[in-house]
């Protein structure tokens, strides 16, 4: 039962984000501080967690649900106080940035993450509470294409979220971000024809998700006034970026085999790069521990495992961040570190297949 305490941590980034609208100045950049800063040391202090721990017994599954669905009205309180009292213009230039880039950083670090958990499960209500999670930040369609699409295609050719060797943050952001929405249109195009259902019928996503949006940024902007509505879509576009550039350092370089069938092999956790980094994990639900994730994404965050034999990060996701916005260090550090993988993944393939 403790071991669901640690991951209330997450609840730091809006009292951090309060804080700051609260006393101004300096204390806007509290958020921002935690989590490209003080958790990177952490990370490096605290160290690793490489255990696989028993799973918990099922009367206490709500115990791990309960973070989860708790966040979803404290983003939707905290991201409607704060754009409310930066749309009064009371604020400097320097504070509003701050205070937009922190919203949209808690709400990526934080409500897409969660949104990722629930939109695997199969509860109505998680589902339900993904969507409105990512449509707080703009990037609902994330719920479609990432479920029916990335974990489809990942490390291929086809999947416009994993990145390529060699391949830059400023080059991989604007493919994926119009490949994204290019195969969660054609997903939900798909779906809504083998159901027969009408362009404007609520079900179809391809209506519902963009409705919704129009009307919440309608709202917003003729009550609060222009300045919050930037407000509201500027911390989305920090939001979803800040999804997309983990989900660059979460497969960058790696690749999945085409058979000779021309289908591509089976994706194992050998295809998404794993991170230890007990801290971070702490922070983004176990999300580092991605490589089993992909191997089987019905697995709750708490339930997902370590492999030693899976590429490993050289730091928590944080850190990572920062290195992508540097593409030379970030090639400096990563492409060493995927030719020596890519080069033993196929000698140990070599080998099998002469012993074959």
């Amino acid at each position: 039962m403790f071991r669901v305490i640690p991951y209330f941590l997450m609840f730091m980034l809006p009292a951090m984000v309060v804080l700051g609208v609260e006393l101004g100045g300096v204390w806007t950049l509290t958020p921002l501080v935690l989590v490209f800063v003080m958790i990177p040391v952490l990370d490096v202090l605290v160290g690793l967690d490489t255990e696989n721990r028993p799973e918990q017994a099922a009367r206490h599954r709500w115990l791990f649900d309960l973070p989860l669905l708790l966040w979803v009205p404290v983003q939707l309180v905290t991201t409607a106080w704060v754009v409310a009292r930066l749309g009064t213009g009371e604020f400097s230039l320097g504070e509003l940035v701050a205070l937009t880039i922190a919203l949209g950083v808690t709400n990526g670090a934080g409500g897409i993450n969660i949104a990722h958990e629930l939109m695997h499960r199969k509860a109505r209500l998680h589902r339900a509470a993904a969507e409105i999670l990512m449509t707080s930040v703009h990037y609902s369609h994330f719920c479609v294409e990432h479920v029916l699409g990335h974990h489809r295609h990942v490390a291929t050719e086809q999947d416009s979220a994993s990145s390529r060797f060699g391949e830059s943050l400023v080059r991989y952001l604007p493919r994926t971000l119009v490949g994204s929405l290019r195969s969660a249109w054609r997903l939900e195009r798909d779906r809504c024809a083998r159901q027969n259902l009408a362009w404007y019928d609520l079900r179809d996503r391809r209506f519902r998700y963009p409705l919704v949006l129009i009307a919440i940024d309608l709202a917003i902007g003729l009550t609060l006034g222009p300045l919050a509505l930037a407000v509201f879509v500027g911390q989305g576009v920090i939001a979803f970026v800040l999804l997309e550039t983990i989900n660059y350092i979460e497969h960058y370089g790696l690749a999945r085999q085409r058979l000779a069938s021309g289908n591509y092999e089976r994706v194992r956790p050998q295809h998404s790069w794993n991170s230890a980094h007990r801290v971070s994990n702490w922070y983004l639900f176990n999300l580092q521990r991605h490589s089993d994730h992909h191997y089987l994404a019905s697995r709750e965050y708490d339930r997902l495992r370590h492999y030693e034999d899976v590429p490993q990060l050289p730091a928590g996701y944080a850190a990572m961040v920062i290195l992508a916005l540097v593409p030379p260090l970030w090639f400096r550090v990563m492409n060493p570190r995927v030719v020596a993988w890519n080069s033993a993944t196929a000698g140990a393939e070599s080998t099998l297949a002469s012993v074959a």
